[in-house]
């Protein structure tokens, strides 16, 4: 597959949202359900995950199962969107009705790394 540059921008994306989560892991910790266990590993494993699909979207080789790689973290962390809409603690701050647009957005981005499937 010839790698478009809409794909270096997902992976450059993806990248620097993993090492925020090492960055400022107080921010992702937040937003993490609470009936999840572990929430540092969580945050670390989501973190290096980006990390490691961000890099990996750029390999023509490996580009279709780092996408896949990208839907399958993006469905997993779902559950994220709908605790921050539900538990005022996890909103930081923002609106009912911008995080209630963050879920169609999200699936969006699930929609958008299907394309490189």
């Amino acid at each position: 597959m010839n790698l478009s540059w809409h794909l270096y921008v997902m992976a450059f994306i993806y990248f620097i949202a993993g090492l925020n989560h090492f960055r400022n892991p107080r921010l992702y910790l937040k937003i993490i359900p609470s009936y999840f266990p572990n929430p540092k590993l969580l945050n670390s494993i989501s973190g290096l995950a980006e990390i490691i699909l961000g890099i990996t979207l750029c390999i023509p080789l490996l580009s279709n199962y780092a996408a896949w790689g990208v839907v399958a973290l993006l469905t997993a962390i779902f559950p994220t969107h709908l605790y921050m809409y539900f538990n005022e603690k996890a909103r930081m701050s923002l609106p009912k009705w911008a995080l209630f647009l963050r879920m169609p957005l999200q699936l969006g981005l699930i929609y958008w790394a299907y394309l490189y499937t």
